[in-house]
């Protein structure tokens, strides 16, 4: 299906690209909160973990549960992991093999796999291919949140 394998050259690329933007922001700035409420830089990558733990976990049980439901409350994963006090080096790593993994994930599924669905928070039954989709929909709109490219 032509668009999950673009959705993994996306995500190939910001794996290449990323990375070294996010070095390059300075420790106090990556602290700042926008406002009371708002997350961070750091916890907006933190967010992004939870988000690929939780795809991670799509990714596989809609290949083998039929019409799993797997959602997260983000704010109590955010609150909870502690990012804000992950040293910022290691988030980063962990952001970036966290998503080369499921590069590796991603390029083994069978295409009679990706219209297999699965229920997400919203309780709409979608598609294993939307779930691809979204997620690297949703990993470069909170990118542009923290860094420009």
């Amino acid at each position: 299906m032509i668009v999950v394998t673009e959705s993994i050259e996306r995500l190939r690329r910001l794996c290449k690209i990323i990375p070294p933007l996010l070095e390059k922001i300075s420790n106090s700035e990556f602290l700042v909160k926008p406002s009371p409420g708002k997350w961070s830089k750091k916890e907006i990558l933190g967010h992004l973990v939870d988000s690929a733990a939780n795809n991670h976990h799509r990714f596989i049980r809609i290949q083998h549960e039929h019409g799993t439901l797997i959602s997260y409350d983000q704010n109590q994963w955010n609150s909870l992991s502690h990012y804000i006090d992950l040293d910022r080096s290691h988030l980063i790593a962990f952001w970036t093999l966290y998503n080369k993994h499921l590069i590796h994930i991603l390029k083994f599924i069978p295409e009679e796999n990706l219209r297999l669905t699965g229920v997400g928070g919203d309780g709409k039954p979608q598609p294993l291919h939307f779930y691809i989709t979204d997620y690297v929909d949703h990993l470069e709109h909170h990118l542009h949140q923290i860094v420009s490219y």
